[in-house]
């Protein structure tokens, strides 16, 4: 008779990471950490064959005894000692074929493959036709790797041997490792036809069964093995597969409990309990599962692959390190421990080294769709958008199911102002996965970005989010953005509750140390705690941190600090400006003369672009005009940061703050000695590596400091600068002026404007306009449709206040040339709330400023509620030497402020004849004398650092003897 040994040969199948995407708000695509997928390992058996011996010579005792040895010790798995007793018989009669085919099942228990398949040849060498010898070393050669060897052996035992069911469920299971499941099944038929009770036959036809999706055939096939014998460990732990697969981990977690205690060296089954383990959230049982398993195999691949990922998931990326790199090490063709070793390696900032694993992912499957993703993000990270989208794109050509090269391609469609193609991405990810909450949030950011231009998309966006809350009640990101959203649109209902429940969100995310919902440049149109500001400003800066420190830079080297123009000094103090604004956007219409106006005696100015050429007069006269310009936009931040530290700037400007295409990752790794936050973003940036914030002591007096992580630095008059006086000052030519009939204004109208955005405007100041109509007879209010989608609503808003139709007039928004120009028009200006508590976002002054600057006959009304903070526009006001006649200080004053103006025409004019007078000589439009002061706070911080001493607040004053804009102060 033969026996048949059972013998573990797995399947294995690993489940690729799929890569996590960014949440609403801040596509904090950019910025990225992947879930690792266990692997899942179904059992086959494979067969060994072993012949029984008979003994007729009595001199053949001892061998035959210590053969009988030998195959007791096999059957009770103590194949060490079954060696022994086998090699004691090879050397006596190394010609006793039987033995030869014993010690070949031996080596292979012992996993000596080479051996195994030696002594299977000895044994051939003796007998050619003994069939055994040949399913034995298909077996081994199955185990090498060399599947097609391994059928051409089985084939040579069935054709010597054509009922030898265990050679034909041995081929049964190699066909299955070639994919060829048909010709599988029809294998696994035959050895049950020939011997129906053979347990691994069935259990074999299971597999294929489950391969092909006919999971109650294979539900079916599995209990037959059990029913024949429920000993056998390899069919309870691929029936617990079938149910691990279905979701059913408990009783997964059953079944191969009961192969583990059957088999108790059953390093497959502890691999999948161990899956089982991860799967219900008890880690720490899962390890204990891997490592029996790596007891049991030590050199076992997958176990110490699947040990990794558990770490990784548990944050210890040590760990998962070293056990990623034990499993390629066993296994170098290992593609899913490659990939998530990369992962593992980016996570610490050893990028370059996770650029080598993904790369040796692809070297082995080039079309492997995670890696693909993987090094896009990196290169997105490097902003080499061209690259990421290249393999992106690549991940998309080989692959259907993932929908993280949807997300990451729309982050840079949106980056690109490609909102058609991001918002067609953001629908694939949904139609990959429809509960996908977070793609519903990242859709609707996108149709708030272009909701200004087309209203409808306005309700998408809303639309959006609220699908997402219907999904995932608890969601911030969709809460806080369907927040903005519908303030963006004035729609008012519930809005003190929807604000205070933002609110308690913040606070949540800090205490626990997540990344706000709430972006910083939101965060100051909203009323909120003004520290409560600040958190979020830090939470962010040390989010810029974290990815500054992906880079592993060093620490550089700065210039040392030496006076300018003494002896051994330098020359020049060396003055950087970063930007994504070098182009047409408001900060140049503003700045577009600073930068070639600064004294190249005494200052050298670097500007560094983060964004391409726009081709606009803008770019060309900032690039003209400064004396050095780079366009770092295709580079790497720490590529950047690396050449700002080379070029020695003393002092660099960040000119973004929180405002879209800011890289503020470049300040984090802190290439120079002092930096600067100016201009872009109107409120404190909470980051350690920003040292001062220019402002002036109107806006930002010492008193607030503490809401503050800047030291301030005050200059006189006014902080905020423009460009007007260089670049407008033919807007009141006469044959410039437009008529109101040109845009639908009365002409017998008082009309009173504003031209902020709408999410800039609430209840209180909206009512409070509402009165002012009401009170002055044939008067309207002037808004913009910024966006469309809100005029509806307004005029609704109204009408309910006793507000007649023809009292709110909507116009479209006008490029900036015509927008000036026709703000003429209106006779008076009133300004919102919210950005008077704070500093006036960039994006509305070019229009407030042209409004006061030539003394138009529209004047600027403030109301001035000294709650937190004084308001930017109060100090644009007290720097034309007009404050006291536009500022107010309570609402109830804002009123009747408004209404006596409208209704004491006489007094309107003077003021405006007041404002026509100083246009061109008060401090507010002299660009030159700013720049000077500008250049007097620079050198105080520049001799502060030469003196030794921390950052200070300071008050520039143009004293040349105090703050000399030239030189160290003697």
């Amino acid at each position: 008779m033969m026996i048949t040994v059972q013998a573990l040969q797995g399947d294995h199948h690993h489940h690729q990471p799929q890569q996590l995407v960014g949440s609403a708000g801040v596509s904090r695509a950019l910025s990225n950490a992947d879930r690792v997928e266990p692997f899942t390992v179904k059992p086959e058996p494979t067969s060994l064959s072993l012949l029984p011996f008979n003994s007729h010579d009595t001199s053949e005792v001892d061998e035959d005894l210590n053969l009988t040895f030998a195959h007791q010790m096999y059957k009770t798995g103590n194949y060490k000692l079954a060696l022994q007793y086998g090699n004691t018989v090879y050397e006596k009669n190394p010609l006793r074929s039987d033995n030869l085919l014993l010690l070949g099942a031996i080596y292979y228990q012992l996993h000596d493959f080479d051996m195994c398949i030696a002594k299977n040849e000895e044994a051939l060498q003796i007998d050619p036709h003994f069939a055994e010898c040949y399913g034995n070393m298909a077996n081994a050669w199955k185990e090498k790797g060399n599947i097609d060897l391994a059928i051409r052996y089985y084939l040579v035992a069935i054709e010597l041997r054509p009922n030898f069911a265990d050679a034909w469920s041995n081929l049964a299971s190699a066909y299955m490792r070639k994919g060829r499941l048909n010709e599988a099944a029809q294998c696994c038929r035959q050895a049950l036809t020939l011997n129906p009770l053979m347990v691994d036959a069935h259990s074999n036809l299971g597999n294929l069964m489950k391969a092909q999706g006919l999971v109650q055939e294979a539900y079916s096939c599995y209990l037959e093995a059990l029913r024949i014998q429920p000993t056998f460990a390899i069919a309870w732990s691929n029936l617990a597969g079938l149910f691990m697969e279905s979701g059913d981990f408990n009783r997964a977690l059953q079944y191969y409990k009961e192969a583990v205690k059957l088999k108790p060296s059953f390093p497959d089954a502890y691999l999948n309990l161990g899956n089982v383990y991860k799967a219900l959230g008890l880690p720490q049982d899962a390890i204990a599962c891997y490592q029996r398993a790596l007891q049991s195999r030590p050199n076992y691949a997958m176990a110490f692959g699947n040990l990794a990922s558990t770490y990784y998931e548990q944050g210890q990326l040590d760990l998962a390190i070293l056990h990623y790199k034990q499993a390629v090490s066993i296994d170098p063709k290992f593609l899913e421990a490659y990939n998530n070793l990369g992962n593992a390696l980016k996570d610490v900032g050893r990028v370059e080294e996770a650029v080598q694993c993904y790369n040796q992912c692809l070297a082995l499957q080039s079309n492997h769709p995670q890696a693909l993703t993987n090094l896009g993000n990196i290169y997105m990270e490097w902003n080499m958008v061209a690259a990421a989208a290249s393999y992106y794109k690549a991940t998309l050509s080989v692959t259907t199911g993932l929908s993280a090269p949807f997300n990451n391609l729309a982050i840079i469609y949106k980056q690109q102002g490609n909102y058609t193609d991001a918002i067609s991405c953001y629908n694939e990810v949904l139609r990959i996965d429809p509960l996908a909450a977070d793609g519903l949030v990242n859709r609707g950011n996108t149709y708030k970005e272009i909701a200004y231009k087309d209203s409808g998309h306005v309700e998408a966006a809303m639309n959006s989010y609220k699908k997402a809350l219907l999904l995932r009640s608890d969601f911030p990101e969709a809460t806080c953005n369907l927040l903005h959203t519908l303030q963006c649109v004035c729609s008012w209902e519930d809005r003190d509750k929807m604000f205070a429940e933002v609110e308690g969100i913040i606070r949540k995310q800090i205490n626990i140390s997540v990344l706000p919902s709430v972006q910083p440049f939101h965060a100051i149109a909203y009323p909120i705690d003004p520290i409560l500001a600040l958190e979020i400003s830090r939470k962010y800066a040390a989010h810029c941190s974290l990815i500054a420190s992906r880079f592993s830079l060093p620490a550089f080297s700065h210039p040392a600090p030496v006076p300018i123009k003494c002896e051994s000094g330098y020359e020049r103090l060396r003055i950087g400006y970063v930007s994504s604004d070098f182009g047409n956007h408001p900060l140049s219409h503003l700045m577009g003369s600073v930068f070639g106006m600064h004294n190249t005696k005494t200052v050298e100015v670097f500007c560094y672009a983060l964004s391409p050429n726009d081709g606009t007069e803008w770019r060309q006269r900032i690039q003209s005009e400064v004396e050095h310009f780079v366009d770092v936009s295709s580079m790497s931040s720490d590529m950047i940061a690396k050449m700002i530290n080379k070029d020695k700037i003393h002092i660099l400007v960040n000119l973004n703050g929180y405002t879209k295409g800011a890289r503020n990752e470049i300040f984090a790794m802190q290439p120079a000695p002092i930096q600067v936050s100016y201009m872009g973003f109107p409120g404190t940036t909470g980051a350690a590596y920003i040292d001062y914030l220019v402002t002036d002591e109107f806006v930002s007096p010492l008193h607030y400091s503490h809401i503050y992580s800047e030291k301030l630095v005050h200059l006189p008059h006014c902080y905020f600068v423009n460009d007007y006086k260089q670049k407008n000052q033919d807007v009141l030519d006469p044959i410039c002026q437009p008529k109101r009939s040109d845009y639908g204004l009365p002409d017998d109208k008082f009309i009173f404007a504003c031209f902020n955005q709408l999410y800039k405007m609430d209840p209180e100041i909206f009512n409070t306009w509402c009165n002012i109509l009401k009170r002055v007879p044939n008067s309207a209010l002037w808004l913009l449709r910024f966006p469309a989608a809100g005029e509806t609503r307004l005029r609704a808003y109204a009408a309910s206040q006793g507000v007649q139709p023809d009292q709110i007039i909507f116009t479209d928004v006008a490029m900036k040339n015509e927008h000036i120009r026709r703000s003429a028009l209106a006779d008076l200006f009133l300004d919102t709330l919210f950005f008077l508590f704070l500093l006036l976002g960039l994006y509305a002054m070019p229009i407030l400023q042209a409004q006061i600057s030539y003394g138009q006959v529209c004047q600027w009304l403030l109301f001035l509620l000294r709650k937190w903070l004084p308001g930017l526009q109060g100090s644009l006001c007290l720097a034309t030497g007009l404050g006291d006649e536009m500022i107010v200080s309570s609402m109830k004053e804002y009123e009747e402020r408004a209404v006596s103006l409208a209704l004491n025409r006489p007094k309107l004019q003077a003021v405006t004849n007041k404002l026509k007078a100083v246009r061109m000589t008060c401090p507010l439009f002299d660009t030159y004398r700013w720049v000077r002061n500008l250049e007097r706070s620079y050198f105080k911080m520049w001799n502060l650092q030469c003196a030794g001493q921390q950052p200070q607040h300071f008050k520039v004053s143009e004293n040349d003897m105090e703050f000399p804009y030239d030189r160290l102060v003697e």
